[in-house]
């Protein structure tokens, strides 16, 4: 079965079942949301984007696409060839071209576009150029921002990215069969706050409140991995938000690769920020975790 028959199968099943206040189909809109303004789904890699356009469609949001270059084809075939585009993160001139194009009320980015890709073999083109020359600071959240406000100079409104995904949102306390010792996560969770502040990343793995390694511009999957150094039990994996977090294009997620790079860092605890982390298709995810034996515990403001 293809994309289409599995989104219509899906959908079907959906449409039986009651799907709350139609007019706003997720906590994270603006209360004046109008689905029938329509939302442009800026995606890049992953399934968060197919999950997200997925979920839009199932409440009746009209939808399209602009896609990065590398984006799956999954989230791609979702959409007709009138609705969709595909753009190269340095052309932020045509992205802003085919928003308006599509004329959407709307714009939701979802995906992952690796860091590196920010800085090294992007062709700029002129409003990229003007862009990036006002900024004191060129980082992936000073670069995100800019481009919110390039899309608002749109009067195009850009979405929370936890918009619709309700559902895969971390709820507080034990997820799935393995439970976490909490016994010293405060002061983890403390830690890891303090450094996302910084901007060095929004991950650490510790162990009995001592810090084995920090999330950094590799990422959390390497940074995961890194951990098979220390041959050492009771490892927890700590993902929080930062305190002044922009969740229009900056949300916490983790996945099935997630649990995969853990197993391979000996890490069997997870502990993640409730309300605001994405345990992306989050049925699968926690099933997956229990397989792994790998505990997942959504902390609140116990814990912070």
């Amino acid at each position: 079965m293809g994309p289409f028959g599995r989104f219509s199968a899906w959908f079907a099943k959906r449409r039986r079942e009651p799907v709350g206040d139609c007019s706003r189909p997720s906590r994270f809109l603006p209360e004046d949301f109008r689905p029938s303004g329509g939302v442009t789904l800026l995606a890049g890699r992953g399934i968060y984007p197919y999950l997200c356009a997925l979920r839009m469609r199932a409440a009746a949001v009209e939808c399209s696409l602009i896609a990065a270059e590398d984006a799956g084809d999954e989230v791609w075939n979702l959409f007709p060839p009138d609705r969709r585009a595909r753009f190269n993160p340095g052309q932020i001139g045509k992205l802003l071209h085919k928003l308006k194009e599509f004329g959407s009320a709307y714009a939701l980015m979802a995906g992952q576009i690796a860091p590196k890709r920010l800085f090294h073999g992007l062709k700029f083109d002129f409003t990229a150029i003007r862009m990036l020359a006002r900024l004191k600071q060129r980082n992936a959240e000073s670069i995100f921002g800019a481009l919110a406000r390039e899309i608002e100079r749109q009067d195009v409104i850009p979405l929370d990215a936890r918009a619709f995904m309700d559902e895969d949102l971390a709820t507080e306390g034990q997820m799935g069969r393995r439970s976490v010792p909490t016994k010293n996560l405060k002061g983890g969770v403390r830690i890891a706050r303090a450094i996302a502040a910084l901007n060095v990343g929004q991950g650490i793995v510790v162990r009995r409140g001592t810090v084995l390694t920090v999330e950094g511009f590799d990422g959390t999957d390497k940074m995961l991995q890194r951990c098979e150094e220390f041959s050492t039990d009771g490892k927890c994996f700590i993902k929080t938000s930062k305190p002044s977090q922009d969740f229009r294009f900056d949300v916490p997620v983790v996945g099935l690769r997630t649990l995969a790079a853990m197993e391979r860092g000996g890490i069997r605890s997870m502990a993640v920020e409730s309300g605001s982390t994405l345990l992306l298709d989050k049925t699968k995810f926690l099933a997956d975790a229990d397989r792994r034996g790998i505990g997942v515990y959504g902390y609140g403001k116990r814990e912070e």
